[in-house]
């Protein structure tokens, strides 16, 4: 893999992920004020958790028509966000982060609460396309584009881990305008928090409390029993098994687990990176089939805080949440009373007819 690195014309970085070598030398000609975004984080004291304030959001992109699209490659009619004419893997920083790494000077708690600590929304918030085709989709890709994503997101979450002040890096992918996409071009996003997020730590107590008791790895237990049952996956391979939790929240979710213990992307060795590529894609193509429309989904990378978060890494398994929103032709699940008000989630669907139906799609 090539990585370029450029700059642009309000001082972000993109940078360019090739296969193969490719001269990377458009300049961004767009006038653009310098980027500066100030993000809040203030803490929940009652759950425990933190909550990102990001105002400035409210302005940003939202559904643009193909021919003003910014994550297609800039014309010498139209520039866009990526400069290049023609990209493979494209990555910058956002032009509307719900995190930065600029710094303001706030109180130690929110004005007239003493109980709500505040800090900065520190942290970084950054763009993956895909590819430079629009009318494209993940699913569409080729094995060995897809293999190029895996790459790009090891690379970044590398990097990222790196940052001072970083306690996880979430690669994701939105997909779909019923799941909130306000850019329709195949991309996906990473976001660096300051913090471990909420669903980690609870996951990660567990799994500590279940070594205690058990002596054994949750997740790997966990893996094995659905691989034994077989009746809950969906797809496998030699280095991953694609499975429907037994507890699924989602009408329909599917987790992809490695065979192998790696506690995030970077750690993935070659074998693993192309046997995800290749089940992936047969997955992503069983939610395109399995109704008339492509499923609106989330792809959420699930990765162990970072080596600098101080947080425990040993035990953790990485692993993909895949999963969608729709429940029926036509009908999609909305998060009412019970899961927005007390996160207890109330399924449509049963986890073991979901996986015999994805089981049964022809994905070609």
């Amino acid at each position: 893999m090539i990585t370029t690195r450029r700059t642009l014309a309000d001082g972000r970085e993109i940078r360019y992920f090739d296969r193969e070598p490719v001269s990377r030398t458009a300049v961004d000609t767009r006038d653009l004020p310098q980027t500066t975004t100030h993000s809040q984080a203030r803490f929940d004291p009652l759950l425990g958790e933190w909550v990102v304030l990001a105002s400035h959001r409210q302005t940003r992109t939202f559904l643009p028509p193909a021919d003003m699209c910014p994550l297609c490659p800039s014309t010498p009619e139209r520039a866009t966000e990526v400069p290049e004419s023609d990209y493979q893997v494209a990555v910058f920083e956002n032009r509307f982060p719900s995190l930065s790494t600029d710094h303001m000077d706030w109180p130690a708690t929110v004005q007239g609460s003493p109980l709500t600590p505040l800090r900065d929304g520190y942290g970084r918030c950054e763009v993956v396309c895909f590819t430079s085709v629009h009318d494209s989709s993940f699913a569409q890709l080729d094995r060995q584009r897809a293999r190029l994503v895996v790459d790009v997101w090891a690379h970044r979450s590398a990097e990222l881990a790196e940052l001072d002040g970083v306690g996880q890096v979430f690669c994701f992918e939105n997909h779909g305008e019923e799941i909130g996409v306000t850019l329709s071009h195949p991309h996906g996003q990473i976001y660096a928090y300051p913090f471990v997020t909420p669903r980690v730590a609870k996951i990660s107590a567990n799994v500590a409390q279940y070594r205690k008791t058990h002596g054994t790895n949750l997740f790997g237990d966990v893996l094995a029993a659905e691989r034994a049952a077989g009746l809950r996956v969906v797809a496998a391979n030699e280095e991953w098994t694609a499975f429907v939790p037994p507890f699924a929240r989602w009408p329909y979710e599917v987790q992809l687990y490695p065979h192998r213990r790696v506690a995030d992307i970077p750690e993935l060795d070659d074998a693993q990176r192309d046997a995800f590529a290749e089940l992936y894609l047969d997955v992503l193509g069983r939610f395109a089939h399995r109704f008339d429309d492509p499923m609106p989904y989330i792809a959420a990378w699930n990765q162990a805080p970072t080596p600098k978060s101080g947080a425990a890494r040993d035990d953790w398994w990485l692993h993909l949440q895949l999963f969608s929103i729709r429940r029926a032709p036509g009908k999609l699940k909305y998060l009412a009373g019970s899961e927005s008000g007390m996160n207890v989630f109330v399924s449509d669907t049963t986890p073991e007819t979901v996986a015999a139906e994805l089981r049964e799609v022809a994905t070609s």
